[in-house]
């Protein structure tokens, strides 16, 4: 399905830039990593693309593994090996020391991520480098370090002590490593900030902060006004010494870009469409609709909820809308509808189709290792060390 703006006059309608961009085609010249694959890209066209597919990944045999996650599309999901959450792949992918290449249908950070924890043996290809994240690209190197400046200078670094969500850069990791801090997924984003605030008195949050607020108010009973939104666009991140030293909760200002389209407004017109409606919403959305939703947990949670439902159960869910419609095809038993009324894919993530997965497939069997993800030693180390934390906690 193609998005379109309809002309006046009769004039057919044309694709527009925007709506190609956030189908995954095309490339933004203005993002980090607009770039276009090298060599041949076979056309979505090509009537020959599941039968190439299937046949590369043949030729690799145990050479290969495929991960997907669960917000690519269904023609990607099929060539999977497993599926999962970006944490969960990656451990997968540590878990097959004898494949040579991790193919990662993911985004940047989820490769980066797998580079980690896998082998110096092994090669973790992106299908498509222009998949990128848009919550990870909030937060770079320079800006932490600047935000870790004025946190110094406000006299609390030495009590502050980072967690990152695991949608980050290898970069904002290894920062989170070397500060003591540690790494979470939005399942176990609770554990994480008890265990932080064991360690010190107050967290920085980065980069998701409708995640850090949701789990602080929710989960652990602070309150909102214990959390502050710190803007890197802004001087000393729009925040005054004392609000700094007065919160509990130092969120950065980062979001994502699928997760926070869903609004009040979303929730109170599905349940007013579908009476006895169940909503159902990931812990990225914003602290409103968590709040008014009836669930909240992560896409593991969500999917379990779901295998677990009565059925003739209703349900609306908040989250991206490849996995919505996946699950609903995956229980006809019950009515699983999307959240919000608008299209609502993840852009980048659906950058990764089946001409790239096949070029990617194709490129390994001729002997040639495309887009190759590989994170420097000195952040490898630290953003490991992160990482272990994380698996450390109870």
């Amino acid at each position: 399905m193609t998005t379109t703006i309809t002309e006046p006059h009769g004039v057919d309608p044309t694709p527009t830039p925007l709506a190609l961009l956030l189908l995954g085609r095309e490339a933004d010249p203005n993002s980090e990593r607009g770039v276009e694959c090298p060599g041949d890209l076979p056309p979505a066209s090509d009537p020959n693309l599941v039968e190439r597919a299937r046949a590369a990944k043949a030729a690799l045999g145990e050479r290969v593994f495929v991960l997907g996650h669960h917000y690519q599309r269904d023609e990607v999901i099929e060539f999977a090996d497993v599926t999962g959450d970006s944490f969960k792949l990656a451990r997968d992918a540590a878990a097959r020391p004898e494949a040579e290449f991790i193919v990662f249908c993911g985004v940047h950070f989820m490769a980066e991520s797998a580079d980690i924890l896998t082998s110096e043996k092994q090669q973790v290809v992106l299908p498509d480098l222009a998949a990128g994240c848009s919550m990870a690209d909030m937060a770079t190197a320079e800006q932490v370090a600047e935000c870790w400046d004025v946190l110094t200078d406000a006299g609390i670094a030495d009590v502050t002590v980072p967690v990152s969500y695991m949608n980050s850069s290898a970069d904002i990791k290894a920062f989170t490593g070397r500060h003591g801090g540690t790494i979470c997924t939005s399942s176990n984003a609770q554990r994480a900030l008890e265990w932080a605030f064991e360690q010190g008195q107050k967290v920085l949050f980065l980069p998701d902060q409708h995640l850090g607020r949701n789990t602080a108010v929710r989960d652990l009973g602070l309150s909102l006004d214990d959390c502050v939104v710190y803007n890197p666009h802004k001087p000393g991140g729009g925040l005054t010494a004392e609000q700094l030293r007065d919160a509990k909760m130092i969120l950065w200002r980062g979001h994502c870009s699928v997760h926070g389209r869903f609004s009040l407004d979303s929730v109170n017109d599905v349940r007013e469409r579908i009476p006895g409606v169940t909503v159902l919403v990931h812990p990225e959305c914003k602290h409103e609709v968590v709040a008014a939703a009836d669930m909240v947990g992560s896409t593991e949670y969500i999917i379990k909820a779901l295998d677990a439902a009565e059925p003739g159960s209703k349900w609306a869910i908040g989250t991206e809308l490849n996995l919505v419609r996946r699950l609903a095809k995956a229980h006809p038993d019950k009515e699983i509808v999307f959240l919000d009324r608008t299209v609502c894919f993840c852009s980048t993530m659906n950058r990764i189709d089946l001409p790239h997965l096949v070029w990617a497939l194709e490129s390994l069997v001729e002997g040639r290792v495309p887009n190759v993800i590989t994170v420097d030693p000195e952040t490898e180390k630290y953003a490991k060390a992160a990482l272990d934390r994380m698996l450390a906690l109870p």
